[in-house]
């Protein structure tokens, strides 16, 4: 399948794949109102998203959901892969960007830290082991990111932040950026994020986390920043989508709303 030419004023569209956390919603065994929901917008998979331009597709982050999640968004060719972190809720579907190989007949690029990296030649060492495979495996070529990288002509500036006491990046592209998984970044990092359209950031639950925002937390960041839109995603079975976006506009954040499964935008280059 050839590729297609990327156009330079094609526009940018960001779907939103999973807005869940590592273990889903419904969450197995849980019997909570929001794992029992009518709403689909409480079925939450794991977190991903998609940004798609001038018929290219790039994921964030292969969730163990990843083939119901390309599945669902009715996705038929995947350009390049890059990755926030090694979490297993974000690298564990890496196997299935098989059929897209196939399809294609081209190796997939994946761009990542140089740990992240390393933890996927771990997890996935018949990938990377050299061992003459008798049926198909990922066919990738590894770049390490170390500063801002163009795919397809798409530029993405790297956001360091942390997750816990990990490392992770999140992404800016064009007026709209994405950070799940973190709990605080630095205010170099913070500068990458002024005068955004679109902020996709993690707000786990109100509960305090090590690893991830509270809701206070994500909106205290909102408040910072400034974005004309925010969206909380990884989110857990603690918040039902339609009760929170009442409460949130009831307390003045008409800007700020839950992501979900299939929410998708534009984004301003």
């Amino acid at each position: 399948m050839p590729a297609p030419k990327v156009d330079p004023d094609a526009s940018l569209r960001l779907t939103v794949l999973g807005s869940g956390t590592s273990m889903g919603v419904p969450s197995l065994g849980c019997h909570c109102a929001v794992c029992h929901s009518s709403d689909p917008r409480d079925n939450r998979t794991r977190p991903s998203i998609l940004l798609s331009r001038a018929g290219r597709n790039v994921v964030i982050d292969t969730t163990p959901d990843f083939r119901f999640q390309a599945l669902r968004a009715g996705l038929d060719r995947l350009d390049a892969v890059v990755f926030t972190h090694g979490h297993a809720d974000h690298i564990l579907g890496f196997d299935d960007i098989r059929p897209f190989n196939v399809r294609q007949k081209v190796a997939l690029p994946v761009y990542a830290s140089a740990e992240t990296l390393a933890i996927l030649q771990r997890t996935f060492a018949y990938v990377f082991d050299d061992t003459p495979a008798i049926s198909t495996i990922p066919q990738v070529t590894l770049h390490p990111i170390n500063g801002p990288f163009d795919v397809f002509g798409l530029e993405l500036v790297p956001v360091p932040a942390l997750h816990g006491e990990m490392g992770v990046l999140g992404f800016r592209f064009g007026r709209a950026a994405y950070l799940t998984d973190f709990s605080s970044a630095p205010d170099s990092s913070k500068q990458l994020l002024r005068d955004l359209d679109d902020l996709v950031l993690d707000a786990l639950r109100e509960v305090p986390h090590p690893m991830h925002q509270t809701v206070e937390q994500a909106l205290e960041l909102v408040a910072e920043l400034a974005p004309r839109r925010a969206w909380f995603t990884h989110i857990a079975h603690d918040l039902p989508h339609a009760e929170t976006n009442a409460r949130l506009l009831s307390r003045g954040f008409p800007h700020v709303q839950l992501a979900y499964d299939g929410l998708s935008f534009e984004v301003a280059l």
